[in-house]
């Protein structure tokens, strides 16, 4: 790697950092492991599958992915830590908490608690994920573009039905909405995640950089 290309690099990760990352690498972009079994987890698992334009179906497909994937060279991966904090229990049954009318009612407040303050945290992330993507672009590599944690949180309720983004400059695909595997990804970059989590969520944002 060339000496000027090292130090910005470098200098996004010292960004990613100062945004609020607790750890921050910089990664050969041919290391992101891309799995077409990662999408059946938005069709049979996810409750915004088709419901916003960030996911599936309306994301890019798995092979339309890897082909753009294979013209980058680098990625950011950034590891934030949320603030959203749960019990093991309501950690591992958010949907059904969320959802499941026969479900306690304490037990549905707290799953709603953790919702609305992972949302928070996932603004805020997304956030400081288009601060590192600009700073990209700005140190000439023009074709960087981030990938969010989880599904899009920039609006209550998406404008899918219209089919067109209200927040364009702004919203980005989630990792796993390309069929990005982000915990095999995380465990080959020596930053792995814990999920299932207990407690606090760690999330990762991905930034492609060239």
């Amino acid at each position: 790697m060339a000496p000027g290309r090292h130090s910005k690099l470098s200098s996004l990760v010292q960004l990613a950092l100062h945004l609020g990352a607790v750890e921050a690498k910089i990664i050969p972009a041919n290391k992101i492991v891309v799995e077409n079994r990662v999408i059946l987890k938005c069709r049979v698992g996810c409750d915004t599958y088709g419901k916003r334009l960030m996911c599936p179906p309306y994301a890019p497909t798995v092979d339309e992915f890897r082909k753009m994937l294979r013209e980058y060279r680098y990625a950011l991966l950034a590891k934030f830590s949320a603030e959203a904090e749960t019990d093991e229990d309501i950690a591992r049954n958010l949907l059904k908490y969320r959802y499941d009318p026969n479900s306690p009612v304490e037990l549905k407040e707290k799953a709603a608690k953790f919702w609305s303050n992972w949302g928070k945290d996932k603004r805020r992330i997304h956030l400081a994920l288009l601060e590192l993507e600009k700073a990209a672009f700005e140190k000439g590599y023009v074709f960087a573009v981030g990938f969010s944690t989880g599904s899009c949180a920039l609006c209550e309720k998406c404008n899918v039905e219209v089919g067109v983004c209200i927040h364009p400059t702004m919203a980005r695909y989630p990792d796993h909405a390309v069929g990005i595997n982000v915990q095999k990804t995380t465990k080959k970059a020596g930053m792995p995640i814990a999920f299932p989590f207990t407690g606090k969520p760690e999330a990762i944002s991905l930034l492609l950089i060239d």
